[in-house]
């Protein structure tokens, strides 16, 4: 099977970058929110997205105005019943995705139609689950920005077929133009397994006042060649996000260096997000 048409539910950040780039892929892409309004937000992140694009002269407005016709935008999920491959983007809750499962594998129609979520940190099994179709089920974790990012991560199941799994790699590789690398189905997969604990560390660091947030940050940029410092790329994912994929792993393996500091959640406790809301570790 060949993915032409495809569904994505959430129009955030990841759900509007997965939407654009699939857009400018060629594909037919169908969005959902559930309101009108998350909905209008949706289409003008993705249309602030693609002017930056002809800006920067990496896309005609040809081509803008091409992609953005290939995307429908909708609040009812009933419209999914024709799209072969739907990617689940809403927020970090997995009660709230299983549900949307639930209704997906209710509402698609085409018996070889692939589910797929772009959980950062919760195993697609637990997913997989709340549908009656989990040799379907994959995970395909995108990096934001999306268009911007190379990789992406095909997180397979004992239960993913051969067949899904080479679709779904297929699809992102030589549709979207995305570095695949494969991970087992444990929470966080490889980049989050890895990666938060390093940036919980700089959190702790700056919380026992080892060194400023800025040192921190110019120390793994300059010393590491990192192209964010961590506690910048903390205020970027948003410290709510951070501290709930934190949580995550930590309910899932019990290991110290997943728990979240008494700093992050102080912040998270008093509103202050990062990039969500203007204030983060620099403001702090």
């Amino acid at each position: 099977m060949k993915i032409q048409r495809i569904g994505i539910v959430g129009g955030g950040l990841m759900g509007s970058g997965i939407a654009e780039v699939a857009a400018r892929a060629g594909s037919d892409v169908l969005l959902s929110e559930p309101t009108q309004e998350l909905l209008d937000k949706a289409r003008q992140r993705i249309v602030a997205s693609l002017d930056r694009a002809v800006e920067r002269q990496k896309l005609s407005e040809s081509d803008r105005d091409a992609a953005l016709g290939r995307i429908t935008f909708t609040t009812d999920l009933s419209e999914f019943e024709d799209r072969q491959l739907v990617i689940e983007a809403v927020t970090e809750d997995e009660d709230l995705k299983k549900e949307i499962f639930r209704r997906l594998d209710d509402i698609l129609g085409h018996e070889e139609a692939i589910l797929a979520s772009n959980t950062s940190s919760i195993p697609i099994t637990r997913l997989a689950a709340a549908t009656g179709r989990p040799e379907r089920v994959v995970g395909m974790h995108f990096f934001n920005p999306v268009p911007v990012m190379a990789l992406m991560e095909l997180v397979t199941t004992v239960r993913s077929s051969a067949e899904v799994e080479a679709i779904a790699e297929d699809y992102a590789a030589n549709t979207l133009g995305k570095t695949v690398i494969r991970a087992k189905d444990r929470a966080g997969f490889v980049v989050n397994m890895l990666l938060v604990p390093y940036l919980l560390g700089a959190i702790r660091m700056y919380e026992a006042g080892f060194a400023s947030a800025r040192d921190i940050d110019t120390g793994m940029k300059l010393g590491a060649n990192h192209p964010m410092g961590p506690l910048e790329l903390c205020d970027f994912i948003g410290l709510d996000t951070m501290k709930h994929v934190a949580d995550v792993l930590f309910d899932e393996y019990k290991e110290p260096m997943y728990a979240s500091p008494p700093l992050l959640t102080r912040m998270v406790e008093a509103g202050m997000l990062g990039r969500k809301t203007g204030r983060g570790f620099y403001e702090y």
